[in-house]
């Protein structure tokens, strides 16, 4: 599991100065932590963890010695400034269900022999205890055909007895469908 550091932020300093001194701002919330615990993080290390994890990991998360197994439960990115503003975090309970949400990526969509992968669901949305969550599912593409479908419910995710699916069973994840010609 990824270890993330990060440091206690006085609530003293605001977080437009932080941010221009390099760092993130952020909270850790959970059952077991009255109110939230604001944390701050070195911006270059917070984005460089970020390229192996994402909204929905579960991550360790360092509190200046203190372990928390963790969730990222948001990201917060500020496209005109292109820095990540703020993120949060919960803190499992080895014993309680979490919301969480696991990224849907398409595999071998080159080795389709006719048709185009229109993929209309990007993640899933379930609850599970936090042995049972799950980051990303990966769906090979490689033998559908043009007219194919494939449902939430015919996910991989779907059969696991551990998972409450949230996001709708008959929802379409993918559909291959045929390439359209312009006529102009």
């Amino acid at each position: 599991m990824n270890t993330l550091k990060a440091e206690k932020r006085s609530m003293d300093i605001k977080a437009k100065k932080l941010r221009r001194e390099g760092y993130v701002v952020g909270n850790v919330f959970g059952k077991k932590i009255e109110g939230s615990i604001p944390v701050k993080f070195q911006k270059l290390e917070l984005e460089k963890f970020l390229k192996k994890a994402h909204k929905g990991s579960q991550i360790m998360l360092d509190v200046e010695g203190t372990q928390y197994d963790a969730l990222i439960k948001d990201v917060a990115y500020n496209p005109v400034a292109g820095r990540i503003d703020e993120i949060d975090f919960q803190a499992l309970v080895s014993s309680e269900k979490v919301h969480s949400s696991a990224e849907i990526h398409l595999l071998n969509e080159s080795k389709l022999v006719a048709g185009i992968p229109q993929q209309m669901l990007h993640e899933i949305n379930y609850k599970a205890l936090p042995a049972s969550l799950v980051e990303k599912i990966e769906l090979d593409v490689g033998d559908l055909k043009i007219g194919d479908t494939i449902r939430v419910k015919d996910l991989v995710i779907a059969k696991d007895e551990n998972i409450d699916l949230i996001t709708d069973l008959d929802s379409t994840v993918v559909t291959v469908t045929e390439p359209r010609v312009s006529t102009d």
